[in-house]
């Protein structure tokens, strides 16, 4: 061997070395580095997220990494920051800065203090979704540190407002900065992630599209009066022959092939009056009894198979002895993204069938789904058996919102995917009380991300 050709190998040798001491150091820095984001007070509203804006840019300025930000409106701030690489078509790596709001008065710990306790550091944030931002953070400083040319770009983003629609953060970048988009082809988002099923089986699903919400309002009517001298027809019992009528109608269902895939990829790890329904269940959904079943046992899956309405806000009179002159009802409806969102309005019109009822549009989106055929998607899957041989990869759809579908409506995959393995009921302070992850869930996860990059963005 020559003498060039030993010295090269040894200065790899030292190259590869530093690295993984590097991502090894970031592995282990999660825990500290999410509990200090978690004492950055982000709850929506108002906001604020700028104050997160700032603790981010501290870290890419110790790191050496330049970044952006834009305040959408006062304390409303988003960043960005790139790693330049090759053609291929850009990652965005996208968190939401914001959190829901938390009632200290509910939990066992401050929600706001990012404590440790017993295994697992808690705080509003742990799951949703701070611990993701500061996962994809660690992996995105892991891969600048690898000094490894890179087949494309990578954009880390961390935007506000997800919370509240989204409008003041992706919502707001897209229609105000579409050139920081112009070479993006995947995102990486909130929405998917791994349980343990049973004892060791583990199953990630990476969210390709979830229901479209269209929020609607009613408002019917009616003459005022007192309450002593009650009329044959008000605005309040139109509203409530309407809300009666919408109650009792079960929409038709439909297995979309997104759910057709998942419910098969679950089927296995059903009790077993179910697995054969979960293994075939375009044939099971005319069943109303099996409907109604699932809906009793698994809400969030059986709402996946048809749209659905929820009655979330009544108002009326304001005073117990005055008959308003308006009532109004507000419907937080998701519908299958093979829904046109027009013709379900329309329908929702037909239900109620009383002309002296507006239907008025509060908020709708444009349904949309990301391809399991990509090379992300395949990168997803490869990485996760690597990490977790023989977990299963399946599609997942999720029944909420996220930012993806911002991405999604100008055509780029986008797919969500949090890196964690969660064990039954861990996922239960989401929006909740004593939100947590688990500390090794937590460095698992950030280990699963920083090799799913290298994976994806080097050759």
């Amino acid at each position: 061997m020559g003498r060039e050709l030993r010295i090269g190998l040894l200065i790899l040798s030292a190259l590869s070395t530093s690295s993984i001491i590097e991502a090894n150091a970031l592995v282990d820095g999660v825990v500290d580095r999410l509990s200090e984001y978690i004492q950055v007070d982000t709850t929506n509203p108002p906001g604020n997220e700028q104050r997160g804006v700032v603790y981010l840019s501290k870290i890419l300025d110790a790191s050496g990494i330049s970044y952006k930000t834009v305040e959408s409106a006062p304390a409303r701030g988003n960043l960005w920051a790139k790693l330049e690489g090759g053609d291929k078509p850009a990652l965005v790596l996208l968190h939401h800065i914001d959190v829901v709001p938390a009632d200290p008065s509910y939990w066992s710990v401050d929600p706001y203090a990012g404590l440790v306790k017993e295994g697992y550091l808690y705080g509003r944030g742990a799951l949703d979704m701070k611990s993701l931002g500061i996962v994809q953070l660690q992996a995105f400083l892991a891969l600048h540190e690898t000094g490894k040319r890179l087949n494309r770009d990578v954009i880390y983003l961390a935007t506000a407002d997800e919370e509240a629609g989204g409008y003041a953060g992706v919502g707001w970048l897209i229609e105000n900065r579409p050139d920081l988009f112009d070479s993006v082809g995947f995102v990486l988002n909130e929405g998917g992630g791994g349980r343990f099923m049973g004892e060791d089986d583990v199953v990630f699903t990476v969210e390709v599209t979830q229901k479209i919400p269209v929020w609607l309002r009613l408002v019917a009517r009616g003459n005022p009066g007192h309450g002593s001298a009650p009329q044959v027809e008000t605005a309040v019992s139109r509203l409530i022959r309407a809300a009666y009528r919408l109650v009792d109608t079960r929409f038709k269902a439909e297995v979309i092939k997104p759910v057709r895939e998942m419910f098969r990829g679950l089927a296995p790890y059903q009790d077993a009056g179910y697995v054969e329904a979960f293994r075939n269940i375009e044939d099971f959904v005319g069943d109303p009894d099996f409907m109604r079943s699932l809906q009793l046992v698994n809400p969030g899956l059986h709402a996946l198979l048809r749209n659905t309405c929820s009655i979330t806000v009544l108002q009326g009179s304001s005073k117990i002895n005055v008959v308003p002159p308006e009532a109004v009802l507000e419907l937080d409806c998701r519908v299958l993204p093979t829904q046109d969102v027009d013709g379900f309005i329309e329908q929702i019109q037909t239900l109620i069938n009383d002309p002296n009822i507006e239907v008025e549009r509060i908020m709708s989106f444009a349904p949309a789904v990301s391809s399991t055929t990509t090379s992300l998607f395949e990168a997803i899957r490869s990485t996760a058996n690597k990490n977790y041989p023989e977990a299963k990869v399946i599609p997942g759809v999720t029944t909420g919102f996220t930012d993806s579908h911002f991405f999604r409506d100008i055509g780029i995959d986008s797919y969500g995917f949090a890196p964690f393995v969660l064990r039954p009921g861990e996922g239960s302070g989401i929006h909740g009380n004593d939100e947590r992850i688990g500390i090794e869930t937590l460095k698992e996860g950030t280990q699963l991300m920083i090799d799913l990059l290298q994976e994806f963005t080097t050759d």
